[in-house]
């Protein structure tokens, strides 16, 4: 397969103020983007547009809005310049006070007319003036006034109002901008059987536009409404059954539901469009129905008992999980403490002759019972200065001599001491020193010590 040729269509279509487009023909080649200025003929002059559109999407568009490809098409001159955008500007600059002035001369005049918009052609030789008006007008005065006060050729268009609300441009009630200032060219005609066949309230305030007009996007979706209500039976009359007349009061289209009330209660009824069907076939035959959602009364007792099997059905799938959930859990946990229990019975013994402990010694202690002693240091609170029982001495004190002694003299404090009545120089014996206790770790001897003084 070879590359395939692009077909370069020769037309652009070039849009203007107010959303108005045209289509001229680039005779010159000429290398356009979307957006770029383009000074293009026109009947009286030149005027200057910016590029829309350009390629195949051009030919399709000409063939929706019939336009003919022949030589009333104009040509392009060229890409605008800076000279030509100065003095379009000017143009510019002169259409609002123009406007002001016109409506000003369209009061005095008393023509039941509006002046919406005024549009400056590029070259200033050629005034065009848009106003809408419900009645035909006689403006051959103004525009003689209009063309002797402005000094320029005046041309009066008539639009409808939602070609003015296209032109004067806003923001819908979707939030975006108008359709019809933006894309939407071709202006069909809305009736409010639209509405209907989607189901909206006839009401005017949200039904119209910004034009006063009803919304021209009641017709993007009614083509779909309309293959969808072909499935919807019509009822012209209420619905005859033993329990009562049941009356339409809404219908979904596209889940092709509808709803029935009895004797115009506040209960609704949802049945499908099938059942509908049934009930109005019998109806015709001068059957009554039970209900709506069944013929006889004996199969009021076959949907029970069908529900009910349904809800046994649902409680033994989801009652099982519960149970087997608990089960899992209780095995996890009972793995868990067996696997807890096993370090404590594969637990090393102790050595068969472990070094000698003082007894009535803190180590003592802590070594017969190591959680009791955990536990009593919890509760304590952390005071070193705090009462505790004095050590008594014990008789074993071979060893004690031959380890080598503390370098620090504090650790003397830790061992107890027998302390033998002390006798004064006149013979009365000393009272005993009050109980002394192991100073801290990296901290000197206690000051309130007698030793010390």
């Amino acid at each position: 397969m070879g590359i395939p040729e692009i077909d370069n269509f020769d037309i652009i279509e070039v849009k203007f103020k107010g959303g108005r487009k045209e289509y001229y023909r680039n005779v010159d080649y000429l290398q356009l983007h979307t957006g770029d200025p383009v000074v293009v003929d026109v009947s009286s002059g030149h005027h200057i547009g910016h590029v829309s559109l350009q390629g195949e999407l051009v030919r399709l568009q000409m063939q929706k809005r019939k336009i003919r490809d022949d030589d009333n098409i104009l040509r392009i001159y060229r890409v605008a310049n800076q000279k030509d955008m100065e003095r379009w500007g000017e143009a510019q600059n002169r259409e609002i006070p123009s406007l002001y002035r016109c409506r000003q001369i369209i009061d005095e005049l008393s023509l039941k007319m509006k002046m919406s918009d005024i549009e400056y052609q590029a070259d200033n030789s050629k005034a065009t003036f848009y106003y809408s008006a419900e009645e035909r007008v006689d403006f051959r005065e103004l525009i003689k006034l209009l063309a002797g006060e402005f000094r320029i050729r005046v041309e009066m268009k008539q639009i409808s109002l939602r070609q003015e609300a296209g032109r004067l441009g806003g923001i819908g009630v979707c939030g975006r901008e108008l359709c019809c200032s933006t894309w939407l060219v071709d202006f069909k005609n809305v009736s409010t059987s639209a509405a209907r066949y989607q189901n909206l309230s006839l009401n005017p305030s949200k039904l119209s536009g910004q034009c006063g007009r009803l919304k021209c996007c009641l017709n993007y979706e009614l083509d779909t409404y309309m293959d969808a209500i072909k499935d919807i039976p019509n009822v012209d009359r209420a619905l005859m059954t033993e329990s009562g007349m049941a009356k339409l009061q809404k219908t979904d289209i596209f889940r092709k539901l509808m709803w029935f009330s009895y004797n115009n209660e506040n209960d609704w009824h949802t049945i499908s469009c099938e059942r509908v069907k049934e009930i109005q076939d019998l109806n015709e035959k001068g059957i009554k129905v039970f209900n709506l959602q069944v013929d006889k009364s004996t199969d009021i007792e076959d949907l029970a008992a069908k529900s009910t099997r349904e809800l046994e059905l649902l409680d033994k799938k989801f009652a099982t999980k519960p149970i087997r959930k608990k089960k899992a859990k209780g095995n996890r946990n009972a793995d868990s403490g067996n696997r807890t229990e096993e370090p404590k019975l594969a637990s090393p013994q102790k050595p068969q002759n472990p070094p000698q402990k003082i007894e009535g010694s803190d180590e003592s202690r802590t070594s017969q019972n190591p959680q009791k002693r955990r536990n009593k240091n919890r509760n304590k609170p952390r005071n070193p200065q705090s009462d505790q029982p004095q050590v008594p001495k014990t008789e074993n004190t071979s060893q004690s001599q031959n380890q080598p002694k503390p370098k620090r003299e504090n650790v003397e404090n830790l061992k107890p001491k027998p302390t033998p009545p002390q006798s004064n120089a006149g013979g009365e014996e000393k009272p005993q020193a009050k109980r002394r206790f192991p100073p801290r770790k990296n901290q000197g001897p206690n000051p309130n010590s007698s030793e010390n003084e």
